[in-house]
């Protein structure tokens, strides 16, 4: 994959995935309160969860990416805000974070956490976790059983570890989590500040990548994407599991 065509088409999204400014405070207030939690956003992309983070708590954030113009976009947000004081961008890999053990109260992955794997980063980002500190993540998940074949041969080409709620509750249990909550996204937290800006996005570079094949394929792939959706929605979606280490 050509990065610098991934990220062109990316570029100026308000978010790298499903998501909306209520879903996150929903998770969030199945937390118990905390004074001043330090708090490691995962995957922050442009950074509009991290920012609704801030309003939602007194406490210090960390908003952790590997794609700088992210990191900026999300430093000019919280200046815009008055955030800067308590949001710190972080250049870094979340297969490869660098923090000591048991570090923050509350680690949130807004829709990152496929990068790595939902058990692996379950299992891996536990350690960063203080004792009976909190995780909340996003995940892809069959709302039904019995998929269409079109759409499970996308997903099991695209994302293979897609599981059922039910199964990734299981995982959760065995990863040594206890479950405080998990919902389903509705579908305005894909179109409004994810598919509907990114279909837009994909028709205006069409002509940029008019004579680049691989650009143009990668252009199908996430029309695809919003396609399947449009279609298929019923059947899957992003899934915010919140759960607390023992």
């Amino acid at each position: 994959m050509d990065m610098d065509v991934f990220f062109d088409i990316h570029k100026g999204l308000p978010r790298e995935g499903s998501g909306r400014d209520e879903y996150t405070q929903r998770a969030f207030e199945m937390i118990p309160a905390l004074e001043r939690p330090r708090i490691l956003d995962i995957g922050c992309g442009p950074g509009l969860q991290t920012i609704h983070l801030a309003r939602l708590t007194d406490g210090p954030i960390t908003a952790l990416d590997i794609h700088q113009p992210y990191l900026d976009n999300l430093t000019t947000l919280a200046e815009r805000e008055h955030f800067s004081q308590r949001i710190t961008t972080v250049n870094q890999s979340m297969d490869a974070i660098k923090f000591p053990d048991e570090s923050f109260d509350i680690i949130w992955a807004e829709g990152s956490i496929f990068i790595i794997g939902f058990e692996r980063g379950l299992r891996e980002w536990k350690r960063f976790l203080r004792p009976q500190g909190y995780l909340a993540v996003h995940e892809m998940a069959w709302l039904k059983d019995n998929p269409p074949q079109e759409i499970k041969a996308y997903w099991e080409k695209v994302y293979p570890e897609i599981k059922t709620i039910e199964k990734d509750l299981k995982i959760i249990e065995r990863s040594g989590y206890r479950l405080l909550g998990h919902f389903a996204l509705p579908d305005d937290a894909w179109w409004e500040f994810y598919y509907t800006p990114l279909e837009k996005r994909v028709k205006q570079l069409r002509t940029k990548y008019a004579e680049n094949p691989e650009a143009l394929e990668m252009l199908r792939l996430e029309q695809e994407e919003i396609d399947l959706f449009r279609k298929y929605h019923s059947w899957y979606g992003s899934v915010f599991y919140v759960m607390q280490k023992p």
